[in-house]
């Protein structure tokens, strides 16, 4: 049935389509000619007892986009899927990390293999991508600067999970440079000594695929993407921290620059959002303190009435209303 030809159509996740979509419509017996939006619609029902609306709106969009192709090829008259009401988005609102628990997240990652991304993403907040992507050439010592412009992340391929290294960032705002803070600049020159030592000691066993990359291990192995994202929940676990994920770490690096007077303009420079409504959107809730700063302003700027004022004004409304 439904994207059962086109599975590897590019643009499809093929994994969504073989594990949920392609299975639940086999079940149903229905065929592709006599496919009805209130069909697909009850596939979303269903599906919303077990998942999310998100993921209710990718299965949507994979469908749709197989039953477009579908007319184009005038296998069906009319999309169904048209007519079908798409979930709405859930709006989500990431947790973070106050800096008492930052602290004591620092001192649990000392001399683990998490210490760099969490140093990373929790002060210069950086997206796990930037942070497994770093590299030598991006820390400038002598400037004292780090330019975020390289990135690592993970894709299926014909079922294969790979990590795809590129030299740019996720948008042009996202490469941004940064300043490499004294007790940075010398935490990664001891991390790129390790480095230098670790390639002397293990010699031809050593992995030099990787070399240049700042987040590598004893033997130049880099850490894949899936391992940070699966490891950090149980890291917390094991310290006895508050559970958030890793990408958390990059709201409560936007937190502790709202707490310390830092204007969302400028945390948008710094967390590299291409646009400043989307700062706005994620943190502008987390920005109590310049409201209650703008109330201050106001109070001091207006002469309020007293309340004994308001309660005298309204008993007299009352009195003449009743008269």
């Amino acid at each position: 049935m439904v994207g059962g030809s086109k599975a590897h159509h590019s643009g499809y996740d093929s994994n969504m389509v073989k594990s949920v979509i392609v299975p639940y419509f086999k079940a149903t017996g229905v065929t592709l000619t006599e496919l009805k939006a209130t069909d697909i619609q009850a596939f979303y029902m269903e599906q919303l007892k077990r998942v999310k609306p998100n993921f209710v709106i990718h299965y949507h969009a994979n469908i749709h986009k197989a039953l477009k192709y579908a007319v184009k090829i005038e296998m069906i008259d009319s999309n169904p899927a048209d007519k079908v009401e798409r979930p709405k988005k859930n709006r989500f609102v990431g947790s973070f990390y106050d800096s008492e628990e930052v602290q004591k997240l620092f001192e649990a990652a000392k001399g683990t293999k998490l210490e760099i991304p969490i140093f990373l993403g929790a002060f210069y907040g950086l997206r796990r991508s930037e942070a497994l992507g770093l590299r030598w050439d991006a820390i400038d010592f002598q400037n004292n600067t780090i330019t975020i412009k390289h990135t690592v992340t993970s894709c299926n391929i014909d079922g294969k999970r790979i990590q795809v290294a590129q030299d740019s960032a996720k948008t042009k705002s996202s490469m941004r440079t940064l300043p490499l803070v004294g007790s940075f600049r010398e935490y990664f020159r001891e991390v790129k000594a390790a480095q230098e030592l670790n390639k002397r000691v293990c010699g031809n066993c050593y992995n030099y695929k990787y070399d240049g990359f700042v987040f590598v291990d004893e033997m130049g192995e880099r850490m894949k993407s899936h391992y940070l994202t699966c490891s950090f929940p149980d890291f917390l676990e094991r310290h006895g921290l508050k559970r958030i994920r890793f990408h958390d770490l990059r709201h409560s690096c936007a937190s502790l620059l709202l707490a310390n007077g830092v204007p969302l303009k400028q945390i948008q420079e710094w967390l590299g959002h291409s646009d400043f409504s989307t700062t706005a959107n994620i943190y502008a809730h987390l920005d109590d303190s310049s409201k209650l700063s703008s109330a201050q302003a106001m109070v001091d700027g207006i002469h309020l009435p007293k309340a004994g004022n308001f309660t005298s004004k309204w008993d007299s409304v009352r009195t003449e209303t009743a008269e």
